[in-house]
């Protein structure tokens, strides 16, 4: 790939965002991987004087779900293109009551509830036991909270991201056993996702859109109700993701393309 060619930060868009709508010109390229097909063609577009790679996690049209999702296959895609960063929206239910329908959240940890997804790009042959202790790049999480405050829209730093396998949603007992572990929002897309850009030394930070308080709070979820509210917060993320993509620094000074060197047994 010709350096010119390269690109350093991409999108990968979740529910609700399946077009970035910020290039001045764009397109799609499919990108050939020894794990399959990624979700979709990678739109490759500028803004900015950036090149950027927008990748739709379910697909164009939502046609992929949760547990099906290639992950191995989008990172790697990712990777073969030039990424180091990776900005990743998705939609969250809440497990706390003060964390609200509508809030942004910027989570700092995350508890892995999912079973049979293929998570590690290093499955034979060679063993890497890559750290997650901090799995979230605090560099990104600095730009996005600046970006946030300068447009003076709600965003919270920190917090617990449950991820359960879907696609159905929690039974209420689940429910209630991740909000008294703690954990502030439950999803169903991170996992693997943030442990495979860890092993491809990228750096990653997820923007997670509250739409629903999750059953313990006594009220069913709905497929409507998460799309409702959802519509209500992509302007705001966009318009984050805008901000602070033109604020990423180009040189790195976080560790997380660093943690690889120290995984390898």
């Amino acid at each position: 790939m010709k350096a010119s060619d390269k690109v350093e930060i991409a999108i990968i868009g979740g529910s609700g965002i399946y077009d970035p709508g910020m290039f001045t010109s764009s397109e799609k390229k499919k990108v050939y991987t020894p794990f399959g097909q990624p979700s979709a063609p990678i739109e490759i577009g500028e803004y900015k004087g950036l090149k950027v790679a927008f990748l739709p996690r379910h697909g164009d049209r939502h046609s992929i779900p949760p547990h099906a999702i290639n992950f191995r296959a989008n990172m790697w895609a990712l990777k073969e293109l030039g990424v180091e960063r990776v900005l990743a929206p998705s939609a969250v239910g809440s497990l706390q009551e003060d964390y609200k329908p509508g809030d942004l959240v910027l989570p700092d940890q995350f508890i892995d509830r999912t079973w049979g997804r293929q998570g590690t790009f290093y499955d034979g042959g060679v063993v890497a036991h890559v750290s997650m202790a901090d799995p979230f790049c605090p560099e990104l999480m600095d730009v996005l909270q600046k970006s946030a405050e300068e447009l003076k829209i709600p965003l919270r730093r920190g917090g617990t991201y449950v991820c359960i396998q879907g696609p159905r949603f929690s039974t209420r007992s689940e429910s209630r056993m991740f909000k008294s572990w703690g954990a502030q929002i439950i999803g169903m897309t991170l996992i693997p996702e943030v442990s495979l850009a860890r092993e491809a030394r990228m750096c990653y930070c997820t923007i997670a859109a509250i739409t629903d308080y999750d059953v313990w709070a006594q009220k069913p979820v709905s497929a409507e109700e998460v799309v409702k509210t959802m519509a209500e917060n992509v302007d705001r993320i966009k318009r984050l993701l805008a901000n602070a993509l033109s604020e990423i620094p180009m040189s790195r000074a976080c560790s997380c393309g660093r943690y690889l060197d120290e995984a390898f047994m």
